[in-house]
Formats: C-alpha cells, structure tokens, sequence
C-alpha cells in the first residue's frame, strides 16, 4: 500500500474539530487534509467516526472509537480496504467515568443535585448512603475499558469480580466467570458495569434474567453500547424495583428519545455517550495513526487492525 494522504474525515466533530486532529498529525510525511467532500482512492487514508459508504474507495480506514460494529467488515474485506480502530486509549477516561458513577450512586451525588436546583435542604434517610470499601462490583468485559475499571475499584477497596470469554484469571479481580455464567456472577453484585463489545453474541445479554438475578439494592452501569441491554426490560426492572437504579451512557437509540421514561426516572443518571470523551482525545487518536503510518511505511502489520 502506498500512502500519499491521510484525509480526517466530518465525522469526527461528533467528538472534536476535524482541525485539531489535523493539526495534531501535521509531522506526518504525507499530506494530512480535512476536504468537506472528499474524492478518495487508493492511496488514502481516511479518519473517521463511523462508515461513509466512500471509504471502500480508500486503501485504509481508522475508526477513532473502540467500536467498530457500524462498520461493515465484510464489504471492507471484500473491497481489499484496511479497517483498524481506537481500541487500547480509552481505559482511564472510562475507568474514572464508571468510578464516577459508583461514587455518584453510593453517595446519593446526583439526588443532592437535583435538589440544589428546587433549594431544598434535605438528607437521605439514614442507611441510604453507602461507601464502596467492601462493596462487591462485577465487571462484564475485562479488555482495556474492564481492566480501567477494575483496577480503580480494587483501589477503593471493593470486591471485584468479572466476566469474560476466556474465563482465565485477572490481575485486578478475585474471581473470573465466563458469559454463561452471567447469572451466578452479578448475584450479590452491588454494581455491574458492562464494558464489552457489541457482537452477535453480546446484543441482549443483559435482560429479564439479568436483573432478576441482581439485587434489589443493586445498580447497572453501561459504558459499552446500549444493544447489550434489552432497554424494555431494565425499564420494566426499574418500575418494579427489581434494582435499585442505573447510569448509563449508551442506549439502543441515541441520542435518547425524549419521551424515555429514563430520563425522568431520579434513580438514573443519564450521560450523552460521553465516558471516553477527554480534552486529550485527539492526541490519543493522532498517536495511533502517526504508529500506523510508520508501521505501514516500514512494511509491518498494522497495530489494531480489525480486517
């Protein structure tokens, strides 16, 4: 593959200006542009938020999130085009994200805002307010966002438990189950955050059963895509106080419908899809791409490449 431009594709003002990213790569060797219509061909290279059906026209694409399950990877394949993506940078933006949550929810945070804004001067009941010392948080996804997370909270002091394909050990969680045992691992969970991908396999795994098997004084935290979770049913647990309420950062339509019942819902701490957002995610980017312009120069496989 001969690279002769690495176009930023509009996309990416979803999380940043197209100019910063540009700017950040502008010691590469080859010309770094940001064309409001870019006619792209076989020697370019293109950075992106999501898919563009004129990609397949391009020689590589990078996805700057984790997430890649909007890209076609079949018709990339086919079309011989090089899909890599941003997995491995979001760990610690996420992992103080979700520590944010858990401290939110443990001690009432989001309550007390909501009633600054009425004036209100008033306590929790006694025994509401928990600290996170001891408490017991299960962790769906033990890749980089996983890892951040668990690490964090066995800082803190709690109890960590995961899951993951493998089932093999972790060095921040006492015990590993796999995704069949779903069930028996978020029992007794006070948290369980999912930080895994979408796939075929995943799309659902959290539902009726899920929640059920939860406890009532327990809390879902989801910063992997909202698809994980059939949204009908943590509803529907929410409503009978099957779990004692949720943050959530991704959803099944996003942005979140207005007319969600989430929204209203005081248990629920609701964030615009923002728990890897930072100041520094450009760089971050840049520092991907500047890798796999060298590595595609010199010959060498490309770091994070997903087809």
């Amino acid at each position: 593959m001969e690279l002769e431009r690495v176009v930023v594709h509009d996309s990416v003002d979803v999380i940043f200006e197209p100019s910063v990213l540009v700017a950040a790569l502008s010691d590469l060797p080859v010309p770094v542009e940001s064309p409001a219509d870019p006619d792209l061909g076989p020697g370019d290279a293109v950075v992106a938020f999501g898919p563009h059906p004129s990609f397949l026209n391009a020689a590589w694409v990078h996805c700057i999130r984790a997430g890649y399950d909007e890209f076609a990877i079949d018709e990339y394949a086919d079309a011989g085009v090089v899909l890599t993506n941003s997995t491995g940078i979001h760990g610690t933006a996420v992992g103080e994200t979700v520590l944010g949550y858990l401290l939110t929810l443990a001690r009432g945070l989001h309550t007390f805002r909501d009633r600054q804004r009425a004036s209100e001067w008033e306590r929790e009941p006694y025994g509401t307010l928990f600290t996170l010392d001891g408490e017991r948080v299960c962790v769906v996804g033990l890749g980089t966002l996983g890892t951040g997370i668990a690490r964090r909270a066995a800082a803190l002091g709690m109890d960590v438990v995961g899951v993951r394909r493998s089932g093999e050990p972790h060095d921040h969680a006492r015990h590993v189950y796999t995704p069949d045992e779903l069930t028996r691992a978020v029992d007794g969970a006070r948290f369980v955050v999912l930080a895994l991908p979408l796939t075929a396999e995943t799309e659902g795994l959290v539902s009726t059963a899920t929640f059920d098997a939860m406890d009532e004084q327990s809390f879902l935290v989801n910063v992997a895509r909202g698809a994980i979770v059939d949204e009908d049913a943590l509803v529907a647990a929410l409503d009978a106080e099957t779990i004692a309420g949720a943050a959530l950062d991704v959803f099944e339509t996003e942005p979140l419908p207005p007319a969600s019942p989430l929204w209203d819902d005081d248990r629920v701490v609701v964030t615009p899809h923002t728990s890897a957002m930072h100041r520094r995610y450009h760089e971050d980017v840049a520092t991907l791409v500047r890798t796999n312009v060298r590595r595609l120069r010199a010959g060498e496989d490309l770091t994070n490449r997903v087809v």
